[in-house]
């Protein structure tokens, strides 16, 4: 009986001992939980004092490199090309011909044309005298007039389909490769080759709607190319009267000088448009600026805690944001760790 209710006793302490120590540990692990998710321990975040500064609001934009004048040149009669004028790749001047086609069958043709228009012409002229004596109706001299008059048409088209034998350049610039050989068979629809005036360039780029009151003609941009470092301007010249319904854009054009000849039409451009400048404007680091469904938010200090501040913000740089509304001078913003805040929750700021 002795045995038996020793045993009984060790059970006893072994299950007390055990339920004591859950209990312990239970209540341990509870304190730690509470010191973990203690919410009145306050966040360390990182801010600054908001002041107004002066902003040259500059808009960043992608634009294309165009040639200032372009154009392919075709021939406007069929024949045999008999001359080259131009070398590939070099300059041409205004008025310049570039190349011949064989104009032998049509100066044939303008004087058979000559011949008949000398011979209507002596028919008038006797016809007219004629009509002077009355030996002659006045209808009969108006057909020898109209004869004369259609000779000296038929002349005149074929002087003028000779003119077009000899291509020229219609404006100076640079000539492109070239797809035909003297002996070549030419018809209109033969691509001789391409005249690009690449002295001026024309530089297009699309701003959106909301910025459209701010561009005037003359006012100029800054823009670079892809593998130089070096800047150009060029000068706005032309508005589209409209916005483009489908992109809420606004299409402009301006023109550059390519006097060192290192910009070619059909590279991008990178184009910084200068808008107002702004005075008083909040710019602020954009790593503060949350995106939200409904816009854009930042978190400022008031009093010890976070605040959830819902802003306007507009033109983005590299490193900062213009502000339009909801800050203001002397504001405390927070500039690191916001993603991890809410509204209310206690911080210490370390201002920067």
């Amino acid at each position: 009986m002795k045995l038996k209710h020793l045993i009984y006793a060790l059970l006893v302490i072994v299950i007390g001992g055990f339920i004591t120590y859950r209990i312990v540990s239970n209540k341990s692990k509870n304190d730690d939980s509470k010191k973990f998710n203690d919410k009145d321990k306050p966040t360390t975040v990182t801010g600054m004092v908001v002041k107004t500064s002066t902003f040259d609001n500059n808009l960043s934009l992608s634009g294309s490199i165009e040639a200032n004048e372009q154009v392919e040149i075709h021939s406007e009669v069929s024949g045999i090309v008999e001359g080259i004028f131009f070398n590939e790749g070099s300059y041409v001047n205004k008025g310049q011909v570039l190349f011949k086609v064989n104009d032998i069958e049509l100066k044939a043709q303008l004087q058979q044309a000559a011949t008949k228009q000398s011979l209507t012409s002596e028919n008038e002229r006797r016809a007219k005298l004629l009509l002077q004596k009355e030996a002659i109706s006045q209808e009969e001299y108006d057909v020898a007039r109209a004869d004369h008059a259609s000779a000296q048409a038929q002349s005149q088209l074929i002087r003028a389909q000779i003119a077009k034998t000899s291509v020229k350049a219609p404006f100076s610039g640079k000539i492109g490769l070239r797809s035909i050989s003297p002996g070549t068979y030419i018809t209109p629809t033969v691509l001789v080759a391409k005249l690009v005036n690449t002295a001026k360039l024309k530089i297009t780029f699309s701003i959106p709607e909301k910025y459209a009151s701010q561009v005037k003609n003359g006012s100029v941009i800054d823009f670079t190319v892809s593998g130089s470092e070096k800047v150009y301007n060029a000068k706005i010249y032309a508005i589209e009267p409209e916005v483009a319904v489908e992109t809420r854009t606004l299409q402009i054009r301006a023109i550059a000088d390519n006097v060192d000849g290192k910009l070619f039409p059909g590279t991008f451009a990178d184009v910084k448009l200068p808008l107002s400048i702004i005075k008083d404007a909040i710019v602020v680091p954009t790593q503060a600026i949350i995106p939200v469904q409904s816009g854009k938010k930042v978190y400022i200090a008031d009093n010890g805690k976070a605040k959830e501040v819902m802003v306007e913000a507009t033109t983005r740089t590299d490193a900062s944001i213009l502000v339009l509304s909801g800050l203001k001078a002397g504001d405390t913003l927070i500039t690191s760790g916001v993603m991890s805040l809410k509204n209310e929750a206690p911080i210490i700021v370390k201002v920067k």
